[in-house]
């Protein structure tokens, strides 16, 4: 089925990135991401994701040699792995063995079929400019909900670790992996109506808003009940990546179900477009919503590119609240003051800034803002910069960014 050509780079690779993974920077990268997690201050965790892949072969690093379409997907991912490593000053998610995760599927909630979309292609980017159609401008559009039903496919994750298995041979260990949750319910409303026609609901039909949410919220307490039935959540904190955070931690003595399954796992959640509307708001239309499904979970992250300043107050009414998202339109000394050392203060610094040229000084401005702002408030710290749609097909300008921000690091909390 596969040349042994193929397969010879494939494992050659794969020696390349064990010898990374098992390596002692590595096992301390790791227990860093744990450490943070644990409110520990430590050196912030560095991480760049999210990368608009098709501008980054740099050198010809990424070009591939497999000629099997499956294989030469593998070789992609091992190259990226290592990519990171050779190119990247900063901190990698590395893990000595190759996942598989868990099949499953779901009939879904019914409204999101009804999605409609217009969509223009970007220029020298995989991002896209999408219109989105509103589908539930009228209220009997909702009679398409349902409750979702999942159904989990052991035999098939069997085959796919015995299929990897014969495919890398003993150059890596394989494991089976479960799921995180990721709930962002008005991200997937957004996308059935616009975002429009839901901030003037907000004053119109607010009951049809809450509705809305509503439903989502029966949706999702009904696949995680599924989801942790079958086993198919990965719990004991055991998950590295946490929307490109860090995502490992100690599993606290109280955690629901011993930490086992959805007990062992982050309630990942936010609600982006709520940041032109108040902070009560906020509460009203989405944080009262998930505080039962997140208390399911071990700890709560929330936020990702909306400002949060303001509103973290309405957010600790999550009582397992652990992460809280600090976007570029943040204001940090805010913020900082805000989290303390009683969650994470997760930066995401501007990707606007790599899009073109790198201004170093700029780059190195935001830094200093937010290790300074994390130091005077005691604030554990992650630092993920993300949401990168452009480097101006310029590589080089995220090795600069990463080489810039770690010599930060280096300076305020000593090298590694």
């Amino acid at each position: 089925m596969y040349s042994s050509n193929d397969i010879s780079i494939i494992r050659d690779l794969c020696k390349r990135y064990m010898e990374i993974a098992t390596s002692e920077k590595h096992v301390k990268m790791r227990k860093r991401f744990r450490d943070v997690n644990d409110l520990k201050v430590v050196r912030p965790p560095l991480i760049i994701e999210e990368i608009p892949w098709e501008q980054m072969n740099y050198e010809h690093f990424l070009d591939c040699k497999c000629e099997n379409p499956e294989l030469r997907g593998m070789e992609y991912g091992l190259r990226v792995a290592l990519f990171r490593e050779k190119y990247f000053k900063c901190d990698n998610y590395i893990e000595p063995y190759w996942v598989v995760y868990k099949s499953f599927s779901s009939t879904g909630n019914g409204i999101d079929d009804l999605f409609r979309e217009e969509v223009r292609d970007g220029l020298h980017t995989t991002i896209k400019s999408h219109k989105y159609i509103d589908v539930l401008e009228d209220e009997s559009s909702l009679e398409a909900f349902h409750l979702p039903v999942i159904t989990a496919y052991p035999e098939k994750d069997e085959y796919n670790v015995n299929h990897v298995k014969e495919i890398v041979g003993d150059t890596i260990p394989v494991i089976l992996r479960g799921h995180g949750i990721y709930h962002a319910p008005w991200d997937r409303i957004a996308r059935l109506r616009g975002v429009q026609p839901i901030l003037y609901d907000m004053y119109d039909r607010p009951e049809y808003l809450i509705r809305i949410r509503q439903l989502y919220a029966d949706a999702y307490k009904s696949e995680m009940d599924q989801m942790d039935a079958l086993g198919l959540y990965e719990g004991n904190g055991s998950l590295p990546v946490l929307h490109c955070t860090p995502g490992y931690f100690t599993v606290p003595e109280n955690a629901p179900n011993g930490g086992r399954g959805l007990g062992g796992t982050w309630y990942r959640t936010m609600a982006q477009m709520f940041s032109a509307a108040s902070p009560d708001d906020l509460y009203e239309f989405d944080v009262r919503f998930s505080i039962d499904l997140a208390q399911r979970c071990a700890y709560t992250y929330y936020g990702c590119c909306e400002p949060l300043y303001d509103r973290i107050h309405i957010i600790k009414w999550f009582p397992n609240l652990r992460k809280i998202g600090v976007s570029p339109w943040s204001d940090v000394e805010i913020s900082a003051r805000e989290i303390k050392g009683d969650y994470v203060f997760s930066r995401k610094p501007n990707p606007a800034f790599v899009a073109v040229k790198v201004d170093t000084e700029q780059v190195r401005k935001e830094a200093e803002e937010t290790v300074k702002a994390c130091l005077k408030y005691g604030c554990p710290c992650d630092i993920t910069l993300k949401d990168i749609s452009t480097v101006g097909d310029r590589p080089e300008n995220l090795i600069i960014w990463a080489e810039t921000v770690s010599e930060v690091l280096d300076e305020y909390y000593g090298k590694e």
